[in-house]
């Protein structure tokens, strides 16, 4: 498997990972339960620069020159400045207003969204792809990785902390309660 950064070309491809990941919350966001118009907004997203769903936050995994799977990952302290885009697109583009907590913070790098193929899931790829970011973020480059689970997903809070992430607070997020996880070179596995 080759994991590597994402290209502005491949916004249409990337795009369905980025709705499977976010769910419901992109339908929130665009106003609307349409899987077409919320990809559609989201490959416009990608491939442009400077906000959180561009293609320069997004790694993508390939086997056998397909992408199979995704991450979004970007600075936690970035996160007003890369918002204003999106906002601007959902104003624009729906008339909706993006009125949402923060995610992250400063300090970390965040893990937005991963997602894999519906056909290839529970195949550990979802697993390297992490374990990737990790060895990039942290190990060669000494930062903190942090995401946020749903408390009613205990299966993915599972693996996350089996790859090591810890526990750090609650936090609501698009009305769901949320743990906030961490991942630095202070997390003992």
């Amino acid at each position: 498997m080759l994991i590597r950064k994402a290209k502005p070309e491949e916004s249409d491809i990337i795009a369905p990972y980025l709705l499977l990941a976010m769910g419901d919350i992109a339908f929130k966001f665009i106003g609307e339960n349409s899987t077409e118009k919320a990809t559609n907004w989201l490959s416009g997203l990608i491939s442009k620069t400077g906000n959180q769903y561009s293609f320069e936050n997004c790694f993508v995994a390939e086997e056998e020159g397909e992408i199979v799977a995704i991450a979004l990952v970007y600075d936690g302290g970035c996160l007003k400045q890369l918002r204003q885009p999106v906002a601007q697109s959902l104003k624009l583009m729906f008339n909706k207003d993006f009125d949402l907590e923060d995610e992250t913070e400063a300090g970390e790098y965040y893990i937005d969204c991963v997602a894999v193929s519906p056909s290839l899931q529970g195949q550990g790829i979802g697993s390297k792809l992490f374990q990737f970011l990790i060895d990039e973020y942290v190990y060669k480059h000494g930062k903190t990785l942090g995401l946020l689970v749903d408390k009613q997903n205990p299966g993915a809070k599972k693996l996350y902390l089996k790859l090591g992430f810890k526990f750090v607070k609650d936090k609501m997020f698009a009305g769901k309660q949320m743990e906030h996880l961490q991942f630095s070179n202070n997390t003992i596995i």
